[in-house]
């Protein structure tokens, strides 16, 4: 949340001071520094085994802040490619918006408005899933959970990184974050389904009840509250 406000000032102060966007390289790092202690803090699995979704998530949080403050790979791509030649400056980063303007359905600064709008929603949306989620977890201390936010899902932790990763993809999209996307929730839910072998190893039918009332990371209808969720 911290790393949003300041992109947003950031963007404020160059859009009326005309600084370039990238080259920001001490931007980079604080805003890979931050997510990545937020990932590790709320969806640091208890065995190392099953740390290796970190490396993908790590590379996928370089890979968008690299474009989003550093150099923009994926503009020059396009640009040298394809032949579709964008400005470097904060506007055309937001490569929705900069479609939807190429396509005349609405202004570039409109349309930035509107995909920042959108973007920001859900990346707060997704931070306070994990926040609330890793709450539950570390109150329940060890003990199943099936109340709250683990009534509507099974895994709220990981539905809400999945919103902040997909309302990135809205607000600055780039060809290596697409193409790590379907990896990056691969990685997870293969992770999910190992836990929830090892939660029906030590809950038993418990667990297999609880699972079969309730999605695994698309919330559906809430159910009666029991008292008790799993750990994401």
């Amino acid at each position: 949340m911290l790393a949003v406000a300041i992109f947003a000032a950031y963007a404020d102060v160059s859009m009326e001071t005309n600084q370039p966007w990238y080259g920001n390289w001490g931007g980079v790092v604080f805003a890979v520094a931050l997510f990545s202690f937020a990932v590790l803090t709320l969806l640091r699995p208890p065995q190392r085994r099953a740390w290796r979704h970190l490396g993908v998530t790590e590379a996928y949080l370089v890979a968008l802040f690299t474009e989003m403050f550093g150099t923009p790979l994926t503009i020059y791509l396009l640009g040298s490619v394809l032949g579709v030649h964008l400005g470097f400056g904060m506007l055309e980063g937001h490569l929705w918006a900069v479609l939807l303007a190429r396509l005349g359905l609405l202004p570039l600064k409109l349309g930035v408005a509107i995909v920042m709008a959108v973007s920001t929603a859900l990346i707060l949306l997704g931070f306070t899933l994990m926040v609330v989620g890793w709450r539950q977890t570390w109150q329940a201390k060890g003990e199943l959970v099936t109340d709250g936010l683990y009534q509507y899902v099974r895994h709220p932790q990981y539905a809400g990184f999945l919103l902040i990763i997909i309302g990135f993809l809205i607000q600055w999209p780039t060809l290596p974050t697409l193409v790590l996307f379907p990896i990056l929730v691969g990685a997870y839910y293969r992770l999910a389904r190992r836990e929830e072998a090892e939660l029906e190893q030590r809950f038993g039918e418990r667990w297999l009840t609880y699972r079969a009332r309730t999605p695994m990371l698309v919330p559906g209808r809430p159910t009666p509250r029991t008292g008790i969720a799993p750990k994401s």
